[in-house]
């Protein structure tokens, strides 16, 4: 009998692995994406909308929101790639986390090739957004689909990859309502007269996010440890499985076409809800924060059960199969990103520039004309009522129907009669 074979048969055999996981393994992962969580509730809420109040067209915002996302829909499937053939989790999400870190107040923090090529221009300002938004994103891709993959090597129970799933969910709660309460407090505490007022709330608003989120991810990368499924239950980490073992299977299909509608569903909504707040019903700069956060919060259970329901459908798609779930993980993640990207992308071209009409002394200007000394806003179409409503109602619709024509199956699954943690 060969080492790999015995490896096979002990894992296999070995009870530990097809137990309930105990509550604090659980709580330790779930903190682990919460940098990666609190970033990108900042990302798709206010991205779009401090582009545009800095200066940028719809389109040039967009453009930035959309080399982001082709950035992270190429990196998840390549990093997928590298974390199935060598494996290590942990040094990819720590890696991914230091990106994530370091790039994100770039985004936020104003455009620092301006600062040194002393030109402010909207071309240098849209391709410096752009770059920084990639780099974000490769690094956030990363520590995605690292930490997504783990649950498929950390136990075999499919109980507690549900457990691991849902306490990853409660913590994207946590880090979404943890960025709407810093928001309102900077937009409460302090007036955006300029621009450079307007880059320091955002500047704040980052850093305090990235702060948070590393505290976290101290947390997980300290306190988790790492798989130890992924180098024996097919053998050895170089048995990899084929990608098209994947794609002639219709179940891959069925669950990454509901797991991408359910991230539309809510990375859309989410990013043109501050636009709704601000230019369509004209309410205070606090509401950016507070109006998000009670629609988040009521919409809560909805907005969890889809993205556990997308989630879990993965972990039954990959099943025992460890050694291609960071290439399946991957995968639905480029679909996600790039859907999302083009959505936005097509919305803000018909998007024009918001309405607001400020005095004559500010420095923060939307689209407008100068005639006897008063500022008299051009005309303005919003596309916000897709972006909130159409979307998200067709999608949700769609995801539903191909979900009740799924065969779906657990070799691992048990009455839910056992404990759901230890």
């Amino acid at each position: 009998m060969t080492s790999s074979t015995v490896m096979n048969y002990d894992i296999e055999n070995d009870d530990s692995f097809t137990q309930p996981v105990g509550r604090w393994s659980v709580l330790y992962y779930g903190s682990g994406h919460m940098l990666n969580d609190i970033t990108a509730a900042c990302w798709f809420t206010y991205l779009l909308l401090f582009l545009t109040d800095i200066g940028l067209s719809p389109r040039g915002a967009a453009a930035v929101m959309l080399s982001g996302q082709i950035a992270d829909g190429f990196a998840t499937i390549f990093i997928g790639e590298l974390i199935d053939r060598f494996g290590h989790f942990k040094i990819w999400h720590g890696a991914g986390s230091v990106l994530v870190a370091v790039s994100f107040s770039s985004v936020f923090g104003g455009c620092m090739p301006c600062r040194i090529l002393s030109t402010s221009t909207l071309k240098v300002e849209t391709i410096s957004y752009c770059v920084f938004a990639a780099i974000f994103n490769v690094g956030w891709a990363a520590t995605q689909v690292a930490h997504m993959s783990m649950v498929n090597c950390i136990t075999l129970n499919s109980t507690s990859r549900v457990v691991l799933t849902s306490c990853r969910n409660a913590f994207t709660m946590v880090a979404n309502l943890s960025l709407y309460a810093i928001a309102f407090i900077v937009f409460s505490v302090s007036t955006a007269k300029t621009h450079a007022d307007l880059e320091n709330q955002y500047r704040w608003i980052a850093y305090s996010s990235i702060f948070i989120g590393c505290c976290f991810v101290g947390i997980f990368l300290s306190r988790t440890e790492e798989p130890r499924l992924k180098m024996g239950l097919r053998g050895n980490s170089h048995a990899r499985i084929s990608w098209a073992y994947w794609f002639k299977k219709i179940l891959y299909y069925q669950v990454a076409l509901v797991y991408m509608l359910t991230r539309l569903v809510v990375n859309v909504s989410q990013a043109y809800l501050a636009f709704y707040v601000i230019n369509d019903l004209r309410m205070g700069q606090s509401a950016k924060a507070l109006v998000p956060a009670i629609i988040y919060i009521c919409s809560f259970i909805v907005s969890i059960l889809l993205q556990v329901t997308g989630i879990s459908m993965q972990n039954v798609l990959v099943g025992e199969d460890l050694s291609g779930c960071a290439f399946v993980c991957g995968t639905l993640s480029f679909l996600d990103k790039m859907s999302c990207g083009i959505a936005v992308y097509v919305l803000q071209s018909y998007q024009s520039m918001s309405p607001t009409v400020l005095d004559n002394n500010s420095s923060i200007t939307s689209l407008t004309v100068l005639d006897n000394n008063s500022l008299i806003s051009t005309s303005y179409i919003s596309v916000t009522r897709f972006g909130l409503g159409l979307i998200p109602a067709i999608c949700s619709l769609v995801s539903v129907a191909v979900t009740f024509t799924m065969k779906l199956h657990t070799p691992y699954s048990k009455p839910l009669v056992e404990p759901l943690l230890q």
